[in-house]
């Protein structure tokens, strides 16, 4: 499929389905990182001894959280196109919130309710309450769940693209943010500024450009100055990736993160190819319905892996074999994440799209025609003094 077949298909369906697979692919990552690397008082031994086979591809599973920063860039950009900014907070509230609040409430009742003591954030009732805004950190709040610092990320992330949203959305514009942001991120690499890193994120802004940039060669063709933009993203985000997982290597030691600078650099490669495969409609054959079922199952997942495996793993461990404990975990945790999905999300999303349909379908004040304008029965037109 060639670029301009890809932008058809963006349009009949309003979303790419390959996108739901890396999505899944991303949470799953992520999920390995944590089972099978960082989990250590969860197993109550280093995870990386006890699945010694899978160590070195798990500890790679840091970076599934820099997947989905560039997968953010990609569907952000798709959906703010044509928006105003009402539409794109409520869109965006509607999206994150309802999994979270359930997800902030289950952390607070394991740590509340039960025994279990794992990665226990040991906060207060009021920190938990103050958790639900997902503004935690602004506050100097410690995170309920681990999993929660990306989600500042993204909202970053998020009142910096309100800037073109309230500008309006051009090519033109996009591409200026884009230079200016990857400007900054390059200039700042390194800086120890609180606001640099609050503002500008030069840890992860590459990630969210390469994705901006991979969505409008979608949109528009792969450009030159496209390539261009995504190819010094990419740059950085290497530079990044070697930061972040040796600073992780150099704290718990390589016995336990065994995870070479090489195999940093193949995976963000890998990364980019991947996006740039899906920019290129090279992916538009996955068309399997179930792809939509995982994307969904995803955001979920990636929130509730966490408390399952604080509860599963230490009631299982010394009964079950290890990988065998991993597995009930893992589908425990999906299993769960399905009902949240049924459950809190779908709903209210279903809500607001009907009411946008409903919207939609009215005529405004100004479509309506003029009293004037209206025939009357024999024929003659209203007047209006």
């Amino acid at each position: 499929m060639n670029g301009t077949g890809s932008r058809e298909a963006l349009r009949g369906s309003g979303r790419l389905a390959e996108l739901d697979l890396l999505r899944f692919f991303a949470a799953m990552a992520v999920l390995a990182f944590h089972y099978f690397i960082a989990f250590a008082s969860v197993w109550g031994d280093r995870p990386a001894e006890l699945f010694p086979a899978i160590s070195t591809l798990s500890g790679l599973g840091i970076l599934g959280v820099e997947l989905f920063f560039m997968i953010s860039g990609f569907v952000i950009l798709m959906s703010i196109w044509g928006r105003g900014l009402g539409a794109f907070a409520l869109s965006r509230l509607v999206r994150l919130f309802p999994a979270y609040w359930v997800s902030v409430a289950v952390t607070a009742a394991v740590y509340g309710l039960t025994a279990a003591t794992a990665l226990d954030p040991k906060l207060s009732l009021g920190e938990y309450g103050i958790n639900l805004t997902m503004l935690q950190r602004a506050f100097g709040v410690y995170d309920a769940n681990g999993v929660y610092w990306s989600l500042w990320v993204e909202l970053r992330f998020y009142v910096l693209i309100s800037i073109l949203v309230i500008a309006g959305v051009t090519l033109n514009r996009c591409l200026v943010f884009m230079g200016v942001w990857l400007l900054a991120a390059g200039f700042f690499a390194g800086s120890d500024e609180a606001w640099v890193e609050l503002v500008v994120m030069p840890k992860y802004a590459a990630y969210f450009v390469g994705g901006m940039a991979f969505f409008l060669m979608t949109r528009f063709g792969p450009r030159l100055v496209l390539w261009c933009l995504a190819g010094i993203s990419g740059g950085l985000a290497v530079s990044a990736a070697i930061d972040r997982v040796a600073g992780r290597v150099e704290n718990v030691g390589y016995a336990a993160m065994p995870v070479p600078e090489w195999a940093v650099i193949a995976t963000v490669i890998g990364f980019y190819v991947l996006m740039a495969m899906v920019a290129l409609g090279w992916l538009g054959w996955l068309r399997w319905r179930g792809l939509v079922v995982l994307g969904a199952l995803t955001y979920p997942l990636y929130l509730f892996h966490t408390p399952a495996a604080v509860l599963i793993v230490p009631a299982l461990r010394d009964v079950l074999p290890p990988a065998l404990t991993a597995l009930v975990t893992l589908l425990a945790a999906m299993a769960f994440s399905y009902l949240v999905y049924r459950v809190a999300e779908r709903p209210l999303q279903e809500f607001v799209k009907s009411r946008r349909r409903r919207r939609a379908a009215s005529p405004s004040p100004s479509q309506l025609p003029a009293l004037s304008s209206i025939p009357l029965a024999t024929g003659e037109k209203a007047s209006v003094p």
